[in-house]
C-alpha cells in the first residue's frame, strides 16, 4: 500500500487554497495564513519533492475551444495482461484526457473530448477500437458536468475564513 505523505496543518491549508485556485500567488496565500511567502514556497517545494503535489493544471472549458462532446468509454480487454500495451497506445491519442485502470465490468475507463459526434465516431472507430487487445468498448456521452471540485483535505479545526 502506498505511504501517505507526512503533511501538517499548514501544508493542508496551502494545498486547499491552491486546489481551488492554482494561480494564486504564494504571497497572497502567505497573507491569508499569516506566514511569509518564503514559507509557502519552501512548503510547496517540499510537497513536490515528496510527491504529494504532481503538477498544477489549468481548468479549461473545452466547449469554448470547439470541443462540444465529452464522453466516457469503458474498455473491455482481450486479456488483462495487455493493459500496459493498450495504455501506451491510448496515450498517443490526443482526445483521451484521462484513463483509469478499474475494477468491475471494464478494465479501463476513459474520458475523451471531441469536437462533435462525427469526431467522436472517428476517434472510437479509427483510433481506440483499432488498438490491438481491445475487445470492445461502451460509450457514455456526458450531457453536463454538474460537479467538478477538489476534495476537502482540511480537518474540521483547520477551516479558513
Amino acid at each position: 500500500m502506498k505511504k501517505t505523505a507526512e503533511i501538517d496543518k499548514l501544508d493542508r491549508q496551502i494545498l486547499s487554497i491552491l486546489m481551488k485556485d492554482a494561480k494564486m500567488p504564494y504571497t497572497d496565500i502567505a497573507k491569508k495564513l499569516f506566514v511569509s511567502g518564503g514559507t509557502v514556497h519552501v512548503r510547496m517545494r517540499k510537497l513536490e519533492q515528496m510527491g504529494a503535489v504532481k503538477e498544477a493544471n489549468l481548468k479549461v472549458d473545452h466547449s469554448q475551444l470547439g470541443y462540444d462532446i465529452s464522453a466516457f468509454i469503458g474498455i473491455f480487454l482481450d486479456k488483462s495482461s495487455l493493459y500496459d500495451d493498450v495504455i501506451q497506445a491510448l496515450e498517443k491519442i490526443p482526445e483521451v484526457v484521462a484513463a483509469h485502470y478499474t475494477t468491475g465490468n471494464y478494465a479501463i475507463f476513459l474520458r475523451i473530448v471531441c469536437k462533435d459526434t462525427d469526431h467522436l465516431r472517428e476517434v472510437l472507430s479509427e483510433k481506440i477500437q483499432a488498438i490491438p487487445g481491445i475487445q470492445r468498448t461502451e460509450t457514455f456521452i456526458s450531457l453536463e458536468e454538474s460537479i467538478n471540485r477538489p476534495i476537502n483535505i482540511l480537518e474540521d479545526d483547520e477551516e479558513m475564513e
